[in-house]
């Protein structure tokens, strides 16, 4: 096995660019408009006991840029019919649509993956939304399966 690359860690104070609550990045002149800049980043995106984090090697080192974001750094920016249904998250993985762990807070409509809130873009939203039914902070998701109550989160959380 080789040796582990040094590492160089920025800390959020002092990155460049961020995250905002639609999972769009941004830097001092305003969102990213190049589509492979925006894949690029967000499949670099990682995190580790200091929080969310791109990556990428540099001259031979290992470069951690810790990043401020809004809400969350994950977001489900497509769903896949299946069964299973599956996310495509911002980062190019694949999660299985869990209604059981799906969540509200306001309007937003996330599903929770251990301690971490993947919130649902536009688009995907979008392709949900017929399976929802309630109003006033009560929602349900209906599937083949059945009703399943969607938990309310408290402004709080997270």
């Amino acid at each position: 096995m080789p040796p582990a690359l040094p590492e160089i860690l920025i800390p959020k104070e002092k990155a460049v660019f961020r995250l905002d609550a639609q999972g769009r990045w941004h830097n001092e002149h305003g969102p990213f408009e190049h589509p492979k800049i925006i894949a690029y980043f967000n499949a670099n995106i990682r995190r580790d006991a200091g929080g969310y984090y791109l990556s990428q090697e540099l001259n031979g080192r290992i470069e951690k840029v810790y990043f401020p974001y809004e809400d969350t750094a994950l977001f489900a920016v497509d769903l896949r019919d299946g069964p299973p249904e599956v996310l495509l998250l911002n980062t190019g993985a694949r999660l299985p649509l869990n209604p059981e762990r799906l969540a509200t807070r306001g309007e937003d409509l996330y599903q929770l993956k251990g301690d971490e809130r993947i919130k649902f873009a536009e688009r995907c939203l979008l392709k949900v939304a017929e399976r929802i039914e309630g109003g006033d902070g009560r929602y349900v998701y209906v599937d083949g399966r059945g009703r399943h109550p969607i938990a309310q989160l408290a402004a709080t959380d997270g």
